[in-house]
């Protein structure tokens, strides 16, 4: 079977096996606090040109966003995100657990917009109602698609108006920012929110994400939370090992682009055999369309996400990911135009 359904399937890129090997068996204190974590938090500092920041590492994009929201808001606030969000439809109720509520708003392909979010926050709530307290959006979406260098700007304009935080859940950042419609680069990012967080997980990692607090008020008393959510791992150089790899030589980046590259194989194979899309992503997840006969035939060798059942068709996601291989794409792209 070759999986297709997202892109966390394998182990972690060559690059970060070798050096979790290399280091395998050297003593360093624990909880993060080793040579290896330091390292990594001043090269994620340096690309993002963000010197001042606060960086921290969590296991899963899950942990880190429940690390994150709990930390910063007060017992009484809830996390703005739109319907689609993350948050509010794929983590089982973990915001909700620690006592917040998710306020979920419209979405606009997948992503909220400053204009949505002017109008929400601009009425003012009284002490019977849960107050917006933090904004979640994520880069890419849930749908794939990405916020512009604009979009970003004006979200976190209303945002600061109204003296609300910003943070963007970057689970799979390295596909956008290796996707070809992306403006938006990490100092960018850094520049244009409170908060932000790097998947490793999804782009190389074995595991691992690295929480970047841009703005360090916001990180106040940080490690008491991630121990109490149960995170901070004993063994926390592992995470260092591989976010100081993932940030040598450009390979976080890189191994995004070479997954893009891969996605567009995908879609070009998927126009030219006249499949229809559910959404238009522009980065590593792509949503076909397929009859039902087509994808009986498909999945007697491939994964892929169920997303929606249309009758005689369903929608499915395809993930490329930086360990696609371009052959297994190739005999995609073959067996999809031999079904249709």
């Amino acid at each position: 079977m070759i999986r297709f359904e997202c892109d966390y399937t394998d182990g972690c890129a060559p690059e970060v096996l070798k050096a979790l090997t290399e280091t395998n068996s050297l003593n360093t204190v624990g909880y993060g606090n080793d040579e290896f974590c330091e390292k990594a938090k001043e090269k994620i500092k340096s690309v993002c040109e963000c010197p001042n920041a606060e960086v921290h590492f969590a296991v899963g994009g899950t942990q880190a966003n429940t690390i994150i929201i709990s930390s910063v808001l007060r017992p009484y606030e809830g996390v703005v995100c739109c319907e689609s969000g993350h948050i509010n439809v794929h983590e089982t109720g973990a915001i909700e657990a620690t006592g917040h509520k998710v306020l979920a708003l419209p979405a606009v392909n997948g992503k909220l917009t400053s204009e949505g979010l002017e109008k929400y926050l601009s009425v003012p709530t009284n002490e019977h109602e849960v107050k917006p307290g933090m904004v979640y959006i994520s880069q890419p979406t849930e749908t794939g698609t990405l916020y512009s260098a604009h979009e970003l700007e004006n979200i976190y304009s209303v945002c600061k108006k109204y003296s609300v935080p910003l943070f963007v859940d970057g689970a799979r950042l390295a596909y956008a920012l290796g996707a070809k419609a992306n403006d938006i680069s990490l100092p960018f990012l850094a520049k244009n929110c409170d908060i932000f967080y790097i998947g490793g997980t999804k782009c190389g990692a074995l595991f691992g994400e690295a929480m970047v607090f841009a703005n360090p008020k916001y990180a106040y008393n940080i490690r008491h939370m991630i121990k109490r959510h149960g995170a901070l791992l004993a063994k926390g150089r592992l995470l260092g090992v591989q976010f100081e790899t993932l940030f040598t030589d450009d390979l976080y980046v890189e191994l995004g682009k070479k997954a893009m590259a891969l996605a567009e194989k995908v879609k070009e194979g998927l126009k030219e055999a006249n499949v229809e899309l559910y959404y238009d992503s522009p980065t590593n997840q792509i949503f076909p369309v397929f009859e039902n006969e087509v994808l009986e035939k498909l999945q007697k060798t491939y994964s892929f996400e169920f997303i929606a059942d249309l009758g005689n068709k369903k929608a499915m996601r395809i993930c490329t990911g930086w360990s696609t291989k371009e052959e297994q794409v190739d005999m995609l792209i073959k067996d999809i135009k031999e079904a249709v």
